[in-house]
C-alpha cells in the first residue's frame, strides 16, 4: 500500500471538508491541485495514469453548459426572468411559489450555480421594493435550484459525473429522478411558506405600487434563440448520441461563432476554478483507485457499510455532502465504491443533490446565494439557513428514499 497516496488523499479530503488548510489562504481548488502535483512529482502517479484518470467527457459537457449559460446571460435572459419574477402580481406566498417553480425549472436544464448567481441579486431588489423580508426568498432560490437540478443529467456537476460513469440514459434518469426533484420543490415551498421559522415573513400584504417599474428589460432575441436552440441540441445529444463529449464541444464551437459576442465574453463566464478542481480530484481519486491494495481496502470498508442499501447511501450522502462536498463525495464513491447499477446511480444522484440543502456548506449554490445577499446588505446566518435547510432536506430525503426503493 502506497502510504503517500493515502496521506495525500486524506490531506486533500480534509481540506475539502474544512474548505482550506489551517493557516493558509488556499481554497478547495488549490488544495486539489497541490495534491495532484505532489503525486505527480513524487512519482506515485505517472503522467499517463494522471491523464487517464481525468474524465474529459464530464469536463467537456460541463464546459458546454457553462458556455451555454454565458449565451443566456449575454442575451439578457437572466435579468429579464429575474425582473419578471419580482413583478408578478401575487401575494407573498404566491411570489414564493413562482420563485421556486422558475428557479427549479431553470436548474433542471442549466447548472444550478449559474441560476442562483443570476437570479438572486434581482430577486432581492424586487422583494425589498415590495417591503418584504428577502431572506426566505433567497433561501428558497438556493433550495429550489438544488432540488430542481436533481431531475436531469445536466442539472449539476455531480449528475454529469454519474451520467458519464454509468452511461445513463437521459429519459430513464428523468423518469427516475424527476419525481423526487418535484416533490423536493413542493417541500421547499411548504417548509418556507408555512414552517414555524419563516411563515411570519409572509403575513404582510405586498404593496405593488412600491415597485420601481423603470424601463422594461430588453431581450436580445437572436442571442436568446441561439441559446434555446443550443439547449435543445444538448438535450438531444444526451438522448440520442453515444459520444456526448465530442458533440457537446461542437455546441461550444457553434456558440463561439458570433459576429457580436467575442470569445473572451463567452469564455469569461466559465468557472475555470471548478474545472481545475475536477482535474485535481480526478487525479487524486484515480491514484487511490489505481492502487489495488488501497482500492480493495476502501471497497471492503464501503461494502461493510452496505452503501448499496438506499438508506445507507442516503445517510452517507447527507454526511458527505455537508462535510467534504457532494462533488468530491460522488467522485470518491464512483472510484472506490461497489458495483454500480443504473438504479443505484440514480439514487446517488438524487441523494447527493438533495443533501446539499441541509446546511450552507452543503452546496456551492447555497454559498453563492448567501454571498449575493451579503453584498446587498442582507445577512443570512448559519442558523437562519439551517432552520429551513434541515427540515427541507430530511423530508425530501425520506420521500426520495421511498421512491428509489421502488426501483432498486
Amino acid at each position: 500500500m502506497d502510504w503517500l497516496v493515502v496521506a495525500v488523499f486524506g490531506g486533500v479530503y480534509i481540506g475539502m471538508a474544512l474548505g482550506r488548510w489551517p493557516g493558509l489562504a488556499i481554497n478547495r481548488t488549490g488544495i486539489a491541485l497541490i495534491g495532484a502535483l505532489v503525486l505527480l512529482l513524487s512519482g506515485a502517479v505517472d503522467g499517463d495514469a494522471a491523464l487517464a484518470s481525468v474524465d474529459f467527457a464530464t469536463l467537456s459537457v460541463l464546459l458546454t453548459l457553462m458556455v451555454l449559460s454565458s449565451q443566456y446571460a449575454a442575451s439578457g435572459f437572466f435579468d429579464w426572468i429575474g425582473n419578471r419574477i419580482t413583478h408578478l402580481d401575487l401575494t407573498p406566498r404566491g411570489l414564493l411559489a413562482g420563485v421556486i417553480a422558475i428557479c427549479g425549472g431553470l436548474s433542471a436544464v442549466m447548472t444550478n450555480d449559474v441560476v442562483v448567481w443570476a437570479v438572486t441579486p434581482i430577486l432581492i431588489q424586487g422583494v425589498m421594493a415590495r417591503r418584504l423580508d428577502p431572506r426566505p426568498y433567497v433561501i428558497a432560490v438556493a433550495c429550489a435550484a438544488n432540488a430542481g437540478s436533481a431531475a436531469t443529467l445536466i442539472g449539476n456537476p455531480q449528475n454529469l459525473m454519474i451520467a458519464e460513469f454509468g452511461q445513463l440514459d437521459f429519459t430513464a434518469f428523468l423518469l427516475a429522478c424527476g419525481v423526487p426533484a418535484l416533490i423536493g420543490l413542493l417541500i421547499v415551498y411548504g417548509v418556507i411558506a408555512y414552517g414555524p421559522m419563516t411563515r411570519a415573513a409572509f403575513d404582510p400584504v405586498p404593496d405593488g405600487s412600491a415597485l420601481d417599474e423603470g424601463g422594461p428589460i430588453k431581450l436580445d432575441r437572436p442571442m436568446l434563440i441561439k441559446a434555446v436552440t443550443a439547449t435543445i441540441a444538448v438535450i438531444a445529444i444526451f438522448i440520442f448520441v453515444e459520444d456526448r463529449a465530442l458533440w457537446s464541444l461542437l455546441i461550444v464551437a457553434v456558440l463561439l461563432l458570433s459576429r457580436r459576442l467575442g470569445t473572451d465574453q463567452v469564455l469569461g463566464r466559465v468557472d475555470w476554478h471548478l474545472l481545475a478542481l475536477f482535474c485535481g480530484l480526478f487525479i487524486v481519486s484515480g491514484a487511490m483507485a489505481g492502487d489495488d491494495a488501497i482500492a480493495n481496502f476502501f471497497r471492503d470498508a464501503l461494502s461493510g457499510l452496505r452503501i448499496d442499501n438506499p438508506a445507507v447511501l442516503a445517510t452517507l450522502s447527507l454526511v458527505g455532502s455537508n462535510t467534504i462536498g457532494n462533488v468530491p463525495l460522488v467522485m470518491m464513491l464512483l472510484s472506490l465504491g461497489p458495483e454500480w447499477t443504473p438504479e443505484l446511480l440514480h439514487g446517488l444522484a438524487v441523494f447527493s443533490t438533495l443533501s446539499g440543502n441541509f446546511l450552507i456548506v452543503g452546496s456551492v449554490a447555497n454559498i453563492i446565494a448567501i454571498e449575493q445577499a451579503r453584498a446587498a446588505g442582507i445577512t443570512i446566518g448559519f442558523g437562519d439557513y439551517a432552520r429551513v435547510g434541515i427540515p427541507v432536506t430530511l423530508i425530501s430525503l425520506a420521500f426520495a428514499w421511498g421512491w428509489i426503493m421502488m426501483f432498486v
